[in-house]
Parts: structure tokens; sequence; C-alpha cells
């Protein structure tokens, strides 16, 4: 499996190809280098750099990308079954549609659905500074210029899918992205992003919030939201606002962009919906088994947009069946 991390490895963070790359579980710093890597099994990793890695993504049979930035909590042994799960169930529902790319980022591994999106919150803001950089790959790659003069070009669409404190380092990476490299606005380079039980505040996509660049790199943003989701809704000793994008959607859908679309799943059954342990939003009853808020997101992929069921409101209500 592909990979991005901005996780620091055991040996030196200067890039060499195709060397072995191990993760330091000992340092959960948030570092400001950027791998482009592959799994080769458990605990088997190794260094791409950025132009191999992005001509295997250009190569590779699946005929779009999806981006996948994990929540809190989550150290890389972690996210690989969350994100081999997510990539079985996409091709369940269509063989060679959808390749899932997860990107890595720096969390202190501790338990319980509480504590999983506070203890690594600062990790989160100083990710931005890496994936930054990636973004800026990407983008290149997409102007069919890799930024060493050697061209090549990734016409797949391109989604990504943030989860729980995945949104905010989704959120910093697009400000820094704007802040050092593109002064003049983020560009569209993403046809979805999808935004499951964000932590984030229930404003942020509206302007001047810490998410506003991510309604401007999207031709679509879907905001998956649950009131009684257990990691969003308890602000404790923290001061931070129990009102979250992920609890209850955007505040006033008439101040985030219009193709913002929100998504209630508070009718969902709780074995098949955002609460279940905070993390496996996207099976049913068994793991093998694609729930509704999966259902939904694939739907949107293979349409290339998201419908609401009330326009007006820009809202869709997930229920069971």
């Amino acid at each position: 499996m592909l990979f991005i991390t901005n996780r620091c490895p055991r040996q030196s963070i200067k890039t060499r190809i195709h060397r072995n790359f191990d993760f330091d579980l000992a340092d959960n710093a948030a570092g400001n280098s950027v791998f482009f890597c592959e799994r080769l099994g458990r605990d088997v990793y190794e260094e791409l750099g950025s132009r191999r890695f992005l001509d295997r993504v250009a190569e590779e049979k699946h005929r779009q990308v999806l981006f996948y930035v994990h929540g809190g909590h989550r150290l890389p042994e972690d996210v690989f079954p969350l994100a081999e799960s997510l990539q079985a169930l996409c091709e369940a529902q269509e063989p060679d549609e959808v390749r899932v790319v997860p990107w890595i980022w720096p969390c202190d591994g501790d338990r319980g659905v509480v504590h999983e999106d506070w203890d690594d919150r600062a990790s989160a803001d100083l990710s931005g500074f890496a994936f930054a950089r990636a973004l800026q790959r990407l983008l290149y790659r997409r102007l069919a210029d890799d930024g060493t003069g050697a061209g090549g070009h990734l016409p797949k669409p391109l989604s990504l899918l943030a989860h729980g404190l995945g949104a905010r380092v989704l959120a910093e990476s697009l400000h820094r992205w704007r802040v050092h490299h593109l002064p003049r606005g983020v560009p569209m380079l993403f046809r979805h992003v999808f935004l499951v039980a964000a932590d984030l505040e229930d404003t942020a996509l509206e302007a001047g919030g810490i998410g506003e660049d991510i309604g401007h790199v999207a031709r679509q943003v879907t905001v998956y939201f649950a009131a009684e989701d257990p990691g969003l809704t308890s602000g404790g000793v923290h001061q931070v606002a129990a009102c979250r994008l992920g609890h209850r959607g955007p505040a006033d859908m008439g101040r985030v962009p219009r193709h913002v679309i929100a998504v209630d799943c508070d009718d969902v059954g709780r074995r098949h919906d955002l609460r279940r342990e905070h993390a496996d939003f996207h099976v049913g009853l068994s793991p093998a088994e694609p729930g509704v808020v999966f259902r939904h997101l694939f739907a949107a992929l293979m349409a290339g947009r998201v419908f609401a069921e009330d326009e007006t409101r820009r809202l869709t209500i997930l229920r069971e069946g």
C-alpha cells in the first residue's frame, strides 16, 4: 500500500530511494519533512520518493484516488488495517475504481475514544507544514510539471477523506500551503473532500474559519455528522468548544460555500455509523460489510457529485437500509 507520512524514520530524514523506512514510534514529533513510501508488509516499508510515488499512482489501473487522513491516537500499524478495510470495500463495490492512499501523521497511540480527539491536536496542527509540501508535489504533477523539469501527468480524479482530527490536519495543511506556496489562494485540486466526524469548530468552513480553504480546494465538500459521537461531545478541561463540525454539521449553511453538503447520520443504527468506536465509520454489521456512510460516500465517488435530499437546506439524512 502506498502512503505519505511526516512521521520521522529511525534512519536519516534525507530521502534515499528504495531504502528501508522504519518508523520511530518513540518519536511523536510532527516533522517538517514528508516521505512518499510503500508498505510491503507489517512493519516493512520502503521509501520511493515523490516522483516514483506519483508515477506509481498515475500508472496504476485504478481510475481515481482517495487520500485518507486518519483520526487521532493511531500508530501506523493501526492505520493500515483501516485503510486496507476501506480499500477492500471499494473493490467489492467496483473493482479497480478507487485506490486508497493514507496520510500517516504522528499520534501517540493511546487508547480511549474520549481522549482520542484531544491529545494529538498539536501534532495535527504542526503536520500542516509537511503535508503542504505534499500538496505542492501533487499540484506540480497535475500541471504536468513535477518541479524538476522532468514532466509527468496525473489525470485521475483525486478525492480526500478526513476523519476526526484528520480534518484538522487537512485544514492546517491547506492553510500552510496557501501561506507558503500559493498566496493567491489554493486551487481546486480535489473532486471531493469528505469530512467524517470532523474535529473542527462548527464554523470552520466559513470565511475566516480554520477550514475556509477546504471549500476552495474541492469541487464539493461533504460533512458527515452525528450528535451522539462519543469523541465529539465533551469539551471538559480542554476548553474546546463542544459544538464541532462532526457533532452538528456547519453552524449556518448560509455562511459556508454552496458546494458544501451536510449529511445527518443520527438516524443510522449504532452498528452502522460514526459512533461505533469513532473509527469504523465505513463498515456495517461485520468488517466485510459496507456501512451506510461508506455506501453514501462511494456513490458520490462514482457519480462525481453528492446530491442533497433537501436542496434548499443542502442536507441529507442517512437511514438504515
